[in-house]
C-alpha cells in the first residue's frame, strides 16, 4: 500500500469477491468484480435490490466488456447471486468498454431497460455501428501528431479501429435518459445522478444520501489516478480542466460517504482522495511546465509521468493524458504550440 493509499480507510480489508460470486455491501447492495483483458485487471459492478411496477428483482450499475468468459460469470450470478430474482434495469456510468460492453447482452436477456445519460449512449453506439474505413489511419495520425515515430507502434494504432466494437460489440437501440440531479428511485432508496467531464463526456455517479453511499463510477478511484486523455475524436479538448471541476462536486458529499467505486476496493476518504487527485494534477502540471523551457510534444512528455515501460495499449492512455496536461497549460496561457516541418506538435513556455 502507498502512502496516500494508507490514509483512506477500507471497510472490507482485503476481502474480494470472487468472480461469478457476490459480496453484500448492505441490505440490497452487492459488489460483483469481473475480470478485464488489460493491465487494469478488473472492474467493480454492483447489484442494487429493485422494485419496479410492482416487480421485484434487481438494478445492475455496470456490465463489464462482452466476452464469453465474463457472460459464464454473470451467468452464475443469474444462477446464484440474485435470490432467483430477475434483472429489471441495466444502469451505466459511462461510454467506456469495461462499463457498458455487456449492456446489449442483458438487457436482452432480461427484458430490462437500459439507463444511461444521453451523451455517453450516443458516442457509445457511435463508436459501435461506426465501420469508417479510415478510422485506423485517423487514430495513428492523432499519436503521430503528437510525436509517435515508431512504425510497429503506428501499426498498432492502425490496428485499433475495431477495439471499442471488439469489446462492445451492439449498444441497445433504446434507452433511458438519466441526467444531473435526478433523482432515482432504486427500491426502498433514491440515488442522486451527479455527472462529471473530463473522464468520459457526461459520466453518471450515483449518490444515496440516506445510507451515505457513492457509487463513484471511475471519477474517484482509491488507488490509481482516473485516466483523462485527450483523443482522436476531439483532438482540441481540454479534459483536465473539466475533470478537476467536475470532481468538486463531490466535495459537499460527508468525508465518511462510502465510496463504490469501478477499480480497487470501497473506501472511506473521499474529500482525502479529492485533495491527492487535484495535488497529483498539480504536480504534473508543474512537471509538464518545467519541461517546457524547450519545445515538448506528447510523446516526449510520457516518460516524464509514466516511469514504467508501456505497451500500445497502455501508450494511447499515457500519451493521452500527457496531451490533456499540455492542453490545459496551454488553453490558460502557459504554454504556446507550434507545428515543426516534421508535422509534429510541440508546447513550449509563453513568452
Amino acid at each position: 500500500m502507498n502512502p496516500l493509499e494508507a490514509r483512506l480507510n477500507y471497510p472490507f480489508g482485503d476481502a474480494l469477491p470472487e468472480f461469478g460470486k457476490t459480496r453484500d455491501i448492505v441490505p440490497g447492495l452487492r459488489w460483483v468484480r469481473m475480470p478485464l483483458p488489460f493491465a487494469l485487471d478488473h472492474v467493480n459492478l454492483w447489484l442494487l435490490r429493485d422494485r419496479i411496477d410492482g416487480r421485484e428483482g434487481w438494478t445492475v450499475v455496470d456490465c463489464g466488456v462482452s466476452r464469453d468468459n465474463l457472460k459464464a460469470y454473470w451467468t452464475e450470478i443469474f444462477d446464484h447471486g440474485l435470490d432467483g430474482l430477475p434483472i429489471l434495469r441495466v444502469l451505466v456510468t459511462h461510454m467506456h468498454p469495461d462499463h457498458v460492453g455487456l449492456a446489449s447482452w442483458l438487457t436482452e436477456t432480461w427484458n430490462a431497460p437500459l439507463w444511461m445519460t444521453m451523451t455517453d449512449y450516443a458516442l457509445a453506439k457511435l463508436h459501435t455501428e461506426s465501420r469508417n474505413p479510415g478510422r485506423g489511419d485517423q487514430i495513428a495520425a492523432h499519436y503521430a501528431r503528437h510525436g509517435v515515430t515508431d512504425p510497429d507502434a503506428l501499426g498498432q494504432l492502425r490496428a485499433r479501429s475495431s477495439y471499442f466494437s471488439d469489446l462492445v460489440p451492439a449498444v441497445p437501440d433504446q434507452m433511458v435518459r438519466i441526467m444531473d440531479g435526478d433523482q432515482i428511485r432504486i427500491g426502498d432508496f433514491t440515488w442522486e445522478v451527479i455527472d462529471g467531464a473530463g473522464h468520459s463526456p457526461e459520466h453518471a455517479a450515483l449518490y444515496d444520501r440516506e445510507r451515505n453511499i457513492l457509487i463513484a463510477g471511475d471519477m474517484v478511484l482509491p488507488r490509481i489516478s482516473t485516466n483523462v486523455s485527450v483523443f482522436d475524436t476531439e483532438p482540441e479538448a481540454d479534459p483536465l480542466r473539466l475533470y478537476l471541476r467536475s470532481i468538486k462536486k463531490f466535495a459537499p458529499l460527508p468525508e465518511d460517504a462510502l465510496v463504490l467505486p469501478s477499480h480497487g476496493r470501497p473506501f472511506h476518504g473521499l474529500h482525502e482522495r479529492i485533495r491527492q487527485q487535484e495535488d497529483h494534477h498539480a504536480e504534473r502540471l508543474a512537471e509538464v511546465l518545467a519541461a517546457s523551457k524547450t519545445p515538448q510534444s506528447a510523446a516526449e512528455i510520457v516518460p516524464l509521468m509514466f516511469k514504467r515501460k508501456l505497451d500500445v495499449h497502455q501508450l494511447t492512455f499515457a500519451l493521452g493524458e500527457a496531451l490533456a496536461h499540455q492542453h490545459l497549460l496551454y488553453y490558460s496561457g502557459q504554454l504556446t504550440r507550434t507545428i515543426g516541418d516534421d508535422g509534429i506538435v510541440r508546447f513550449v513556455v509563453a513568452g
